[in-house]
C-alpha cells in the first residue's frame, strides 16, 4: 500500500509540475497570439514527442509535420496563412514531450538557440514591435506569479498546517544554547539559552508564524550578522529578547542555524514507512507492551499533557524512575505503559593544549562519556547492509573506544575510503567494514550508548569558555588512568548496569555534600578492558563538580523525533479580503526569498550541495504530499514563484536574458550583434547545463546516500 501511495504522490507531483510549466508557456502563447505573432508550436516538456495534436490532423504519437508535408508538399513553416486555411490546418502544433523539465512556445522568426534566425513574414517575432515582444517574453513569469497567488489563495481558504514556532530541543554548541536574554534579570530568568516550550514571536521585528520562518531567517541571514529574536516563555511576564548570531551546521544541513528543532506533540507518527518508530519501540520493549505508531499519550505521572515538552519536564523531575503513561489508540482504547528514562548528560569541553583546535562538546560527566551508539541507520544509507540501529562502536580505524568527537573526526578524515570497525551487537563483538562517502559521512545517526556502563576514552582535562580564554581543570578520574572500554561496576558499593544507574548512584552518594555546598569522595569499582581485572579506587570531587552533577537531569527513552510536530494552521477564516492579502504577501515573500537564496549562494553561506533539481524536488514533494493536499498546493505555489524568479534572471536563454536584449534593442534601435548573442547563448547554455548536472548529482547523492 505504501508503494501505491508513493507512486500516486509522484504522479500527482508530475501533474502539478506539468501545470506550472503549462501555465508558464500558456502565458507566452496567449501573449504571442495577442501580439499577432504566428505560433508554430506549443510544447509541455522537452525531448521527443509523446503525443501531438494539430487542427486538421488530430492526435499523433509523433510530430504532425510529416502529415502536413504529405498533404501540402510543403513544410508547416513554409505555408502561408491562406494556405493553412485552404487545407483546414491549424498553425500551431500542441505537443506533450517525454522529459518533464520545461516547455516552449515556437514562434515564427524566433529561436533561442539560433539568434541569427529571422523571418520576413509580417507575423514573425522579429517583425513585431519591441514593446509587444517585451510583453510576450515576460508573460510566462507573470502567469506563474498569478498562478502562485491563486494557489496560495486556495491553500489559505482551506487552511494549511505548518510546524508551530515553538522550540522543542536546543542543540548544544549552537547559539541558542548559550544566549542570555537581554531582559533576563528584569524577568527573573536564570536559565541560559532558549528553552523547550519557548514560542518565537518575532525575528528582527518581523512576525514569526511558523517554525519554517525561524529556520529561514537563520539560513538566509548574512554570515556573522546577529538576529534579534523575541520569544514568549510561560514563566516570564513579558517577552524575552535574545541576540543570536547563526552558526553553520557543518555536520548536518550545512546551513546557518541557531540550533533549535520544532516542538513535538504527544502523538507518535502514524506514517512509519521506514519503520523507525516500530524499531525504536521494539528496542525499548515498549512495542511488547502495546505501544504502536499513531498512538496518543494523554497522561504522564498522573497528569494530563498535550505536548512532549510537558512530558519531558515530568521526566526531568523523575530522579531516574520510570514514568507511568496512558496512551489512546485510534479506537479510543486506553493503554497504560511504564516508560523508562535515561540521563541527560552534561556538556563537556575537552582541552587539547594551547595549539589545539576547538572540539565539539562531549556529553558525559566528570570527564567520562559513554561509547558511541548508532541510533539511526536510514534504509537509504549506503551502510544499511552493514550497520544496524543499536550497534556500539568499540573500535574504528586505529582508534579504540572513541568518544563522539573522535569518531566523527575519524570518519571525516577517511572520506571516500573504507573504515574497519568493531561493533558490539547483541552482546557480541563483530568486525565490519563501513564505507565513508566523499563528503566524509557514513550516513548514519550516532548517539550515546547510555544503556551500557562502559566509558569511551576518558577526557583528562576539561576547559570552560573559548580556547583562548579557557579555564582548565583536571578530570577527577585522571589519576585512575582508565582505558576506553572500561566497565563501571559499582558506585559506593551500589551495582550499576547503565548510565542511568551511574547518575542515580552518584547523586545519591553526593546528596548531603550538595546540600552543604561541599566536595565529596566517591568509591568506584571498575573492570579493565585489557586484563578484565576489577579495581576499586577513590575519587575526590570538588564542590563545583558535585553541584554540576546535581544539575544533570533525565530524558525519556522515547526520543522527540518519534512524535508528530505541534502544528499551527494558517487560514484566513473565510475572510476573502484576508485571503487575498495573505496570498499577495506570501507571493511577495517567496520572490524576495528566492533572490535572497541566490545572494547567499554567492556569499557561500548556502552551498551548491543544498540545491535541488527536478528529481530532488519530486522526492521532496512526495513527502510534502504525505502532509495533505493543502500543503501540496502550498508547495506547488512556492515552486511556481521559484520558477518565475529563476526564469527572469538576466541570463541568456532565460526569459530575463531575452528581456535585457529587447531593452537594448529598444534604446539602440537594433538588437545586439549576432556574434554577441551567439556567445551569450553558449554561455547561458553552459551555465544551465552546469546547474542541471550539479543539481542532478545532488539529487542522486541524497537518494542513494552517497
Amino acid at each position: 500500500m505504501e508503494y501505491l501511495t508513493s507512486g500516486f504522490n509522484i504522479v500527482l507531483l508530475i501533474a502539478g509540475f506539468g501545470l506550472l510549466i503549462l501555465v508558464h508557456e500558456l502565458g507566452h502563447f496567449l501573449a504571442a497570439k495577442w501580439a499577432g505573432i504566428r505560433t508554430e508550436g506549443f510544447a509541455v516538456g522537452m525531448g521527443p514527442i509523446m503525443i501531438a495534436w494539430r487542427k486538421g490532423i488530430g492526435f499523433k504519437a509523433s510530430s504532425t509535420a510529416p502529415d502536413i508535408l504529405e498533404r501540402t508538399k510543403k513544410a508547416p513553416a513554409a505555408l502561408t496563412d491562406d494556405e493553412l486555411a485552404h487545407y483546414g490546418l491549424g498553425e500551431t502544433e500542441y505537443s506533450l514531450r517525454w522529459l518533464p523539465i520545461g516547455g516552449f512556445v515556437k514562434m515564427l522568426g524566433q529561436d533561442d538557440t539560433d539568434p541569427s534566425y529571422r523571418s520576413d513574414d509580417p507575423r514573425s517575432y522579429n517583425r513585431c514591435p519591441v514593446w509587444k515582444r517585451l510583453v510576450v517574453v515576460s508573460a510566462g513569469v507573470v502567469m506563474n506569479l498569478i498562478l502562485a497567488g491563486i494557489l496560495f489563495l486556495i491553500a489559505f481558504m482551506i487552511g494549511v498546517r505548518f510546524e508551530a514556532p515553538v522550540i522543542g530541543t536546543v542543540a548544544q554548541g549552537f547559539p541558542a544554547a548559550t544566549a542570555v536574554a537581554e531582559n533576563a534579570e528584569a524577568q527573573n530568568i536564570t536559565a541560559i539559552g532558549l528553552q523547550p516550550g519557548d514560542r518565537v514571536t518575532a525575528i528582527d521585528g518581523s512576525d514569526v508564524v511558523t517554525f519554517a520562518d525561524v529556520q529561514i531567517a537563520a539560513a538566509m541571514s548574512k554570515p556573522g550578522t546577529p538576529l534579534r529574536i523575541t520569544v514568549e516563555r510561560e514563566e516570564a511576564s513579558a517577552p524575552l529578547r535574545f541576540v543570536l548570531t547563526p552558526k553553520k551546521d557543518e555536520a548536518g544541513s550545512g546551513l546557518l542555524t541557531i540550533g533549535v528543532a520544532p516542538a513535538a506533540s504527544t502523538q507518535l507518527f502514524q506514517d512509519d514507512d521506514e519503520g523507525l518508530v516500530t524499531r525504536v519501540l521494539a528496542s525499548n520493549g515498549l512495542g511488547e507492551q502495546g505501544l504502536k505508531p499513531g498512538m496518543l499519550m494523554t497522561q504522564a505521572a498522573g497528569r494530563p499533557i498535550e505536548t512532549f515538552q510537558q512530558y519531558q519536564k515530568l521526566v526531568a523531575q523523575s530522579d531516574g524512575a520510570a514514568i507511568a503513561t496512558v496512551w489512546v489508540d485510534p479506537r479510543n482504547t486506553n493503554t497504560s505503559i511504564d516508560v523508562d528514562t535515561s540521563p541527560v548528560l552534561g556538556q563537556q569541553l575537552l582541552y587539547e593544549g594551547d595549539s589545539g583546535e576547538n572540539t565539539m562538546p562531549e556529553m558525559g560527566m566528570l570527564g567520562l562519556t559513554p561509547l558511541v551508539e548508532l541510533v539511526g541507520v536510514p534504509s537509504t544509507s549506503h551502510n544499511s547492509d552493514v550497520l544496524e540501529v543499536g550497534d556500539v562502536i568499540l573500535h574504528a580505524g586505529t582508534g579504540s573506544a572513541p568518544r563522539m568527537g573522535q569518531f566523527l573526526k575519524l570518519v571525516k578524515s577517511n572520506a571516500g575510503q573504507s573504515l574497519p570497525m568493531t561493533i558490539l551487537r547483541d552482546g557480541k563483538q563483530i568486525a565490519v567494514i563501513g564505507v565513508v562517502n566523499q563528503n566524509g559521512m557514513l550516513n548514519v545517526n550516532p548517539g550515546y550508548a547510555t544503556d551500557l556502563p562502559l566509558i569511551a576514552n576518558p577526557m583528562k582535562q576539561l576547559r570552560s569558555g573559548p580556547q583562548e580564554d579557557a579555564v582548565i581543570v583536571d578530570s577527577p578520574f585522571v589519576k585512575l588512568d582508565l582505558f576506553g572500554g572500561t566497565e563501571i561496576e559499582e558506585i559506593e558499593s551500589t551495582p550499576v548496569s547503565n548510565w542511568n544507574d551511574i547518575l542515580v548512584a552518584v547523586r545519591l552518594a553526593t546528596k548531603k555534600a550538595s546540600g552543604l555546598g561541599q566536595g565529596a569522595e566517591l568509591t568506584i569499582k571498575t573492570k579493565n578492558p585489557i586484563d578484565a581485572q576489577a579495581h576499586t579506587d577513590k575519587v575526590a570531587l570538588s564542590a563545583g563538580q558535585v553541584e554540576a552533577l546535581h544539575q544533570l537531569t533525565w530524558r525519556s527513552e522515547l526520543p522527540t523525533g518519534l512524535f508528530e510536530p505541534v502544528f499551527v494552521v494558517r487560514s484566513a477564516s473565510g475572510n476573502p479580503i484576508t485571503e487575498i492579502g495573505m496570498s499577495v504577501e506570501e507571493t511577495h515573500k517567496l520572490i524576495l526569498l528566492t533572490y535572497l537564496t541566490i545572494d547567499r549562494l554567492f556569499r557561500r553561506s548556502i552551498g551548491i550541495d543544498q540545491l535541488h533539481g527536478p528529481v530532488g524536488i519530486v522526492h521532496l514533494g512526495t513527502k510534502v504530499a504525505d502532509r495533505g493536499y493543502t500543503f501540496l498546493i502550498f508547495f506547488l505555489a512556492m515552486i511556481s514563484v521559484n520558477l518565475a524568479v529563476i526564469n527572469f534572471l538576466p541570463l541568456p536563454i532565460l526569459d530575463g536574458g531575452l528581456f535585457l536584449f529587447l531593452i537594448y534593442e529598444k534604446f539602440k534601435g537594433r538588437p545586439p550583434s549576432v556574434g554577441f548573442q551567439n556567445i551569450a547563448t553558449l554561455v547561458g547554455l553552459a551555465l544551465i547545463l552546469t546547474v542541471f548536472v550539479v543539481t542532478f548529482y545532488n539529487d542522486m547523492a541524497r537518494l542513494l546516500g552517497t
